[in-house]
């Protein structure tokens, strides 16, 4: 009988353990959809109001991908899992999700870029001078180009142009897992533990929603 008590008691305990742990994880809404109160933004050369660029329609977001720029939270995040939904409103085109921003500049931060171009989402952009430890120079090559790439891991996971896709970016201690669709693309190791998050305008016209990070 005590043996079987202490046995409960430690089913019941570890089972305590990881309720706990799931009740310590907190899904904070980084667009309410509603509006941008929770972001600033960067236009490059301020060529246009940042808000003909970075709009709102219909409970989600609409970002014109021209000029180039991006919109970035107001406050830096380290580790978590930050998800996002994106499609393209009329055909392919460009834009990506930042992460690790240390340096807020125009048009491009300091920071990591995991690339949503359609038939590159997956691969990770070092902006600015930011850095992975997995990247290598390309053989040939004698000096970093302007924006160094690790290329994804897999064949490109996406759907079609007008369908919804799911990009979940995991931070952990500087490591970056990207994972497109359920699929990971990507990981590589940044020295920067915390950075501010943004969605890119390049391009063409991209809409986001269900924008959201766990920590």
């Amino acid at each position: 009988m005590k043996k079987q008590m202490k046995t409960t008691a430690i089913a019941f305990f570890a089972a305590a353990l990881i309720f706990m742990s799931g009740c310590s994880e907190k899904k904070e809404r980084l667009f309410n959809g509603k509006d941008l109160t929770n972001w600033n933004f960067v236009v490059e050369n301020d060529a246009r109001p940042a808000s003909e660029v970075f709009l709102v329609e219909d409970g989600v977001i609409l970002i014109k991908g021209e000029p180039f720029g991006y919109m970035f939270t107001k406050e830096k995040y380290g580790d978590c899992t930050l998800e996002a939904e994106w499609r393209w409103v009329d055909e392919p085109a460009n834009s990506g999700i930042f992460v690790l921003i240390e340096e807020p500049a125009n048009p491009f931060p300091k920071g990591i870029e995991s690339q949503l171009k359609a038939g590159q989402a997956g691969d990770l952009v070092l902006l600015k001078g930011a850095d992975l430890r997995e990247y290598v120079l390309p053989e040939g090559a004698t000096e970093r180009p302007a924006f160094p790439i690790i290329s994804k891991q897999e064949e490109s996971s996406e759907k079609l142009a007008g369908e919804w896709n799911k990009a979940r970016i995991v931070l952990q201690d500087g490591v970056v897992e990207v994972y497109i669709n359920g699929i990971l693309q990507n990981r590589a190791t940044s020295d920067v533990k915390e950075g501010y998050i943004g969605l890119q305008s390049e391009g063409g016209e991209v809409q986001f929603r269900h924008v959201t990070v766990t920590r």
